[in-house]
């Protein structure tokens, strides 16, 4: 399928759910300072991890009037339907849900409620008051454990390895009915390894930098010798800046498109370790551990895709972004 054309508006109303979250965060920033669009945020705040990052992202969102803010759970499906018929949203970019692989095989009730339940509560009610485009994020974890690289899109999908990875790819279909039904556009975002400034506590980023600056020791899963595709945030949010105005052609029967959302560059555990150790100076202390139920060797995304429908991008070399993250992290944690 060849790219569609892009389509300017002068300003809309943009509901992103999960506003709280990483990449919400730094989408609805994004859009902040470098549109005229009205933002409005949903976020739940739930402690997965320190609440306070959390809202303190959100307090420097609050900074921009055209920002709204909204505190509930999206499985609460009166409140969120009276949030819809508040705001005349034009486009919704939903990125709320529970994030992590390994947590997801122990608590798969949260991952139920929050990756499928609220999932169907935000799509159906964009149906309903005729959203134009719905955008909403699934992750690379869909491939499973696929050998051949680098990975695209039409890459076969039905092997999750964890419960979190199947959640997505029922995004993904749940969202191709939906477009299939009732024509609404629908595009889903398949992230890999996203990290950056103000990134989750969870991540393998956040873990090294506060160890080793604290001169304890980090944990090596399968000794180092997994490869990620890591994606710099500020990559990614300019990606889907651009999406959101992505025009299919005129005669796609299903108006709905998948992006792979990676670097295509992909690095090992050691070497993105290397780079933190040469940033920060200061030699990890190491725990080797065994290969992690539910993880995959590597991850390596074609993005050719979007690359043509976009036209030319840039991507941050991990050694550029480690480098902006651990000067973030020094001025955040003093």
């Amino acid at each position: 399928m060849g790219g569609g054309p892009l389509y300017e508006v002068y300003f809309m109303n943009i509901l992103i759910t999960g506003c709280a979250g990483f990449i919400g965060y730094h989408l609805s920033k994004y859009l902040l300072d470098n549109t005229n669009h009205n933002i409005y945020g949903i976020d739940s705040i739930n402690n997965y991890y320190d609440v306070k990052i959390k809202n303190k992202r959100i307090l420097i969102l609050k900074k921009n009037r055209r920002f709204k803010f909204y505190k509930f759970n999206l499985c609460n499906k009166s409140s969120l339907n009276n949030n819809f018929k508040r705001n005349n949203y034009r486009i919704v970019i939903n990125l709320a849900a529970q994030a992590g692989v390994r947590h997801s095989i122990k608590h798969p009730d949260e991952y139920f409620d929050s990756n499928l339940k609220a999932f169907y509560n935000i799509i159906n009610l964009s149906r309903i008051y005729n959203i134009k485009h719905f955008i909403y994020a699934s992750s690379s974890s869909v491939y499973g454990d696929l050998k051949k690289f680098p990975l695209k899109e039409n890459n076969r999908t039905d092997s999750p390895l964890s419960f979190y990875a199947a959640t997505k790819k029922c995004n993904e279909i749940i969202a191709y009915s939906y477009s299939n039904i009732y024509k609404l556009q629908c595009t889903g975002l398949r992230f890999f390894t996203v990290y950056g400034p103000f990134g989750r506590p969870d991540m393998a980023l956040y873990k090294f930098v506060k160890n080793i600056h604290s001169n304890k020791y980090i944990d090596m899963n399968n000794n180092g010798k997994h490869v990620r595709d890591w994606t710099y945030i500020d990559d990614v949010v300019v990606q889907i800046s651009k999406i959101i105005n992505l025009k299919l052609p005129k005669n796609s029967k299903t108006p709905h498109n998948i992006f792979n959302i990676g670097s295509n560059n992909p690095k090992s555990l050691k070497y993105f370790l290397k780079i933190i150790e040469k940033n920060l100076n200061k030699k990890a202390l190491i725990k080797y551990k065994r290969f992690q139920i539910g993880d995959v060797y590597k991850t390596h995304a074609d993005n050719q895709k979007i690359i043509k429908y976009l036209k030319k991008e840039y991507y941050t070399s991990i050694e550029k972004g480690v480098r902006e993250y651990i000067a973030w992290y020094k001025d955040f944690y003093g």
